[in-house]
């Protein structure tokens, strides 16, 4: 199966996104593909704002998308956007960095005024970078995210449902097989 890139673009340790990612890339585990992650908040400071594309964080990471078939980008959205954290590796990255990837584009959020920010945003970018195919993502709710005490993630049953579809939608684009497990939540 397909080597995917999951790319958690938020700077929060306790980030709901990087969370919600986790578990979808469980779900394409199972599908049979590789899963690599990737919490870019990890990555030095001084690189990324630094712009030091030489930097060995950097480079690791730049080697992690170019053996990836597909990337699975997600970002919380803050004023419309997605995070600075993120716009701040994709910019140390070659500027076809995403040349015949396929490319699955989620962002987490607190209100549905943000909803566009995948298309307005995020999309243009991640084709401006070559990606060979941008499957459409899914804004989800901060709401409709809980993390139990215990570590437990439970997504809201709309929110799942649309997540399992296009999670599916991407693995399918890779050649995954998707009609053999259930919807998670």
């Amino acid at each position: 199966m397909a080597a995917i890139l999951s790319v958690s673009g938020s700077p929060s340790a306790t980030s709901r996104t990087a969370r919600l990612l986790r578990h979808l890339d469980e779900r394409l585990r199972l599908q049979g593909h590789d899963v690599v992650s990737l919490e870019v908040r990890t990555l030095p400071a001084e690189a990324l704002l630094g712009a030091d594309f030489r930097h060995p964080a950097v480079t690791e990471a730049a080697a992690l998308f170019q053996r990836s078939d597909g990337v699975v980008i997600g970002t919380p959205v803050y004023k419309a956007a997605y995070s600075g954290l993120l716009k701040s590796l994709l910019d140390l990255l070659p500027q076809y960095a995403l040349a015949d990837k396929t490319v699955l584009p989620l962002a987490t959020g607190g209100s549905t005024a943000h909803v566009l920010a995948i298309d307005y945003a995020l999309r243009p970018v991640l084709s401006a970078m070559g990606a060979a195919h941008v499957v459409p993502g899914w804004f989800t709710l901060d709401k409709d995210i809980t993390v139990a005490d215990d570590g437990a993630l439970t997504v809201a049953p709309a929110a799942a449902e649309a997540l399992v579809e296009v999670t599916d939608r991407f693995s399918a684009a890779l050649g995954g097989r998707t009609t053999a497990l259930a919807p998670t939540g």
